[in-house]
Order: structure tokens, then sequence, then C-alpha cells
């Protein structure tokens, strides 16, 4: 059951949304170019918003167009509006509700369980919803986040090498002229150049090990000079912040060596943080449903093995970086890069690399609530419209989440959560999320039970 205050917040967003859904809307309806374009996007986001056990076409045309389905159809799958423009206000409204130095751009990626083989871009890979390899399309996902408030800013399509090699299916399934495969690291920093021209202020990229992992992604936001806390493998080698390096005596035979050697072996970094257990502490990053959320984290400053390769696969001493180790509760070790300062807090480290957790729950809410992954077309076109008109809904449900355009400015007042070290108390459980109507309220909101019948007296 809702608390009193957002029951009666509820009541009171299920008066106005749509009025706000028409005056918010403007900006983006002024990026359309043609009318019909501009009257179908509205009744295409309300069918998302509104009730409902499917969010594909024919279900929703149902409730908001009735008789007008092809019409729908059409306006997602093949009206050929860009989503670029649309794209650049999204971020801007992003932007506006939780951007700042504070906030942070989480890498992710998300999962469409499909049957068959037509759609674009699905087969059989890695699926995060299932845990498990399953058919599946996957989308390389952006997101703007302060104080656990997430918004949506990027889904991209990933091809598989398999589709690229099929020029046929391609086209079949209406991919751009020259469009091929691309590595998820490399569409994520595409994605972030993106939403830096459009001017998105965010503090630090924090991302999985499968973005992490690799050293062109971590190089890249580098040479973007972006502060990032990703996850790595365990397997990743690194040197001690103090290695040095060294050209040896030349041997009277032999080839002359091409790079200097380094003072210190490289080792794991699971290795490196496991054989200092006492630098352990166990923080408190957030207070959840059933109290304090707690795990042990340890962290030490090391040169990451990615610099120039050398013999036998092994790479020079790169940038100085912090490596931080967390144990969970739960037994399980992960292991992280922060290319932050070294006088850097490890409670600040801990609890930015916790923040990556709303684009999770972001995506079960879009899938939930929005239909993200209802869509049934097979094509590009028709998937990107649909995915991108569900960051709409969303965004709009978090502009409405922080009391509208009354209170457009507030949400840039939050704080980022900081870790603490166990025991710690907050003054209010929950932070920043103390007034924060929950998406549940929202939904409740939107979709309002049906009244009680009157029994006969």
């Amino acid at each position: 059951m809702l608390a009193m205050g957002e029951r009666n917040m509820a009541e009171a967003l299920a008066d106005r949304w749509e009025q706000e859904l028409e005056r918010w809307l403007e900006p983006f309806l002024a990026r359309l170019r043609r009318k019909a374009q501009r009257r179908w996007a509205p009744f295409y986001l309300k069918g998302l918003l509104l009730p409902g056990e499917r969010k594909s076409i024919e279900p929703m045309a149902a409730r908001v167009a009735p008789g007008d389905t092809q019409q729908l159809h059409h306006f997602v799958s093949a009206s050929p509006w860009a989503t670029a423009p649309l794209e650049d206000e999204l971020v801007r409204a992003a932007d506006r509700l939780v951007g700042g130095p504070d906030a942070v751009l989480v890498i992710d990626d998300t999962a469409l369980v499909k049957q068959g083989r037509h759609s674009v871009g699905v087969q059989r890979q890695y699926c995060g919803q299932l845990g498990k390899r399953a058919n599946c399309q996957s989308l390389v996902s952006l997101t703007l986040a302060r104080a656990g408030v997430p918004v949506c800013v990027g889904l991209r399509l990933f091809l598989p090498e398999r589709w690229c090699a099929d020029a046929e299916r391609l086209g079949r399934a209406g991919a751009p002229e020259g469009v091929g495969h691309r590595p998820k690291w490399r569409i994520a920093l595409d994605e972030i150049d993106r939403v830096l021209v459009s001017s998105a202020r965010f503090g630090c990229v924090l991302a999985d090990a499968e973005y992490g992992k690799a050293a062109g992604f971590r190089g890249g936001l580098a040479e973007r000079q972006l502060p990032y806390a990703v996850g790595i493998l365990p397997t990743q080698k690194v040197y001690p912040a103090r290695v040095t390096l060294a050209w040896p005596e030349r041997k009277p035979t032999g080839r002359p060596r091409k790079h200097p050697v380094p003072s210190a072996a490289s080792v794991a970094v699971a290795e490196l943080i496991e054989a200092r257990p006492e630098a352990f502490r166990t923080l408190s990053w957030r207070v959840g449903t059933k109290g304090p959320l707690q795990a042990a984290f340890a962290a030490a400053r090391v040169r990451v093995a990615d610099g120039l390769p050398m013999r036998q696969g092994q790479h020079l001493p790169g940038d100085e970086v912090w490596l931080v180790g967390e144990h969970r509760t739960t037994g399980e070790r992960k292991y992280y890069l922060a290319n932050h300062p070294a006088d850097t807090p490890l409670e600040t480290l801990a609890a930015l690399i916790k923040s990556r957790w709303v684009c999770e729950q972001m995506h079960q809410q879009m899938k939930e609530e929005l239909g993200l992954d209802h869509f049934e077309g097979r094509s590009w076109r028709g998937l990107h419209h649909h995915a991108l008109l569900c960051q709409l809904a969303f965004a709009f449900l978090q502009h409405l989440r922080l009391g509208g355009e009354k209170h457009r400015g507030q949400g840039r007042r939050r704080a980022t959560t900081q870790a603490e070290p166990a025991g710690y108390s907050p003054p209010h459980p929950g932070g920043a999320h103390l007034h924060t109507p929950t998406m549940s309220t929202l939904s409740a909101a939107l979709h309002p039970p049906p009244p009680a019948l009157k029994l006969a007296g």
C-alpha cells in the first residue's frame, strides 16, 4: 500500500499527467518534420504509459487509437523520421533532471528475448535477463543518473559478426547501408561522444567488466579526459605503482631490445589485492529494504599492464590508477579500475562503483512497465524507433517523479550518496530518496485501480 504522502501525489499526478505530457513533449515534437509524425508520437507514448499486459502495436492501438492500428504501425515501423534530433532533445531533458558534476553515466547492455531468427541482430548470445545464453537482441545502453534517479539516454543495437557477414539478411532487416560489426565497447564510446555533444554533464563513467576489460575502452575514456570506475576480470595484469623502467646492458651479440624492462613483474589483480586481506574494510553505500547494503572493499594504486606490447604477450606499464577489490556478503569477489586522483577516499570509490545498479533497475522497469521488450517488428528502424519512444516515456515518468515543471530544478540539488563505514546510520533511511516518489507510485497514478463495486442494499 502507498503511504499517505505518496497516495496524495499519485492522485495529483492522475489528474494532470496527460496535460503535463502534452507540455513536456513540445520540444520533442518540434524536432519531427511531418505533421503526421507529430500527431502519432503522443498516441504511441500514451500507449506505452497506460495500463496493459502487452505494449506491442495492436493492443496499444486498441487502447489509444481504436481503428487506427495501421497508422500507428506505420509511424513506428516504416515512417522515416530521424532519431538523432529527438535523442539530442532527450539528452538535454535528462541533463535538466539529473545532470551535473556529481552525476554518473552508466554503460551497460540489456537483452530483448526473441523467437525466430529474422528480427534484426537476433542470435543465440548471453542474455543477462535470463542469466544464460539465449536467442535475443542485445542493446548497448547509456544511463545518466544522480542520487539513484536514472534516465536512459541511449539504446543502440549490437550487431553480431554473423549478421554483418550476411548482406542480404541485413538488407531484409533494413539495416543502414555500410553498417558493420563493432564491439560493444566501441559502440559505447561513440554513444558517449554523442551525449557529450548534446551537453550532458556527469562526473564519472561506470561500466561492468564486459566493457572495462577492453583496454581500448579504458584508453578511449582517458583520451576524452573522463573519470571512470569500471569492472575488470580477475586475470587482468597490473604492476605496482612504483614500478620503474630501465634499459638493460646491451649484450655484444643478439638483437637490441626494443623496450625497457620493468623493475617488477606484472601480476593478476586478484593476486595483488587478495595478498592484503587486512586492507579490506566493510562499508555501507545505501539503505535497502532489508537494511544497509554492505560489502568489504580495499584499494591500491597500480599501473595497468596495457602499455606497449613486449615479448610473449606481455605489456609495459600503462597509466597509474586505483585497483579496488570487493568482497560481497555472498562470497563473490569483484575487481575494478578507477582513474581517480591518488587522494580519493575509499568511501568515494565504493559509492561510485555501487552506483551502477541503477541501470539494471531501469532496464527492468522499462521492460515490465513500458514494454521495451514487447516490440514485435523485425526491422532496424522499427526497433530503434520503439526503443527511443520507450526512453522518452521513461524520462517523462522521471520528470513526474521529480515533481514536474513546478520542481524542475529540484533534482539538481540532490547530492550523490556516499558510502559510509558499516554501522553508520543516516538521519533518514534512504537519504536523498526520502521525498522522491517511487516508480510504483507513478504506475499507480497512471494505472489507477477500477472503482469498487457497490453491492445492492
